[in-house]
């Protein structure tokens, strides 16, 4: 190799290099910002619904028959960034003891993003679902990363499990 190429070598590999610096950071930063801020107050405009529109019947059906052993392994990715037990207080997110029909972003000493304190409502199983499923689809402009869980039946785990976090659980729906 000549001294010619040997400097064309390294100038190319200086350029990818900083590229692929550059999309990383590009990532990172797209992770942690909110969606469009023009979204957001879209969303407060159109009106806070305080109560969710009727429960789906199909996840209504996989709740009745969910296992909270299996959404307990299922949430253990939760883990990393909320707390489960009474009293431990939020972590990254805001601790999940009681979550279930607990108001939206209601959990004192934890500050959550404008997009989720305009959502109001309570965490129902519904909103539980569409939240499990998606955050950032069902509160464009939350600070939440979590991609969701696409399977239907271990999000219904999941709530189940969520729903036992309480000294009072709300009854899961009956099977029909």
């Amino acid at each position: 190799m000549t001294a010619q190429e040997f400097r064309i070598n390294k100038v190319l590999g200086a350029i990818l290099g900083t590229l692929l610096v550059v999309q990383a950071l590009r990532i990172i930063d797209g992770a942690f910002l909110p969606s469009k801020p023009h979204e957001v107050a879209l969303n407060a405009q159109q009106g806070n619904e305080t109560t969710e529109a009727a429960d789906d019947p199909q996840f209504d059906k996989l709740l009745a028959s969910a296992s909270a052993e299996r959404g307990a392994q299922v949430a253990k990715q939760c883990g990393v960034c909320h707390n489960f037990e009474e009293g431990q207080g939020p972590k990254i997110g805001p601790d999940l003891y009681g979550v279930v029909d607990r108001p939206v972003a209601s959990v004192k000493g934890f500050n959550y993003t404008p997009a989720l304190k305009a959502k109001g409502g309570k965490w129902t199983f519904a909103a539980l679902n569409k939240w499990i499923a998606n955050p950032r689809s069902y509160v464009p402009g939350t600070a939440m990363t979590f991609a969701g869980i696409s399977n239907e039946k271990q999000r219904a785990d999941v709530v189940a499990y969520l729903d036992t976090l309480s000294k009072n659980p709300v009854p899961l729906p009956k099977a029909q």
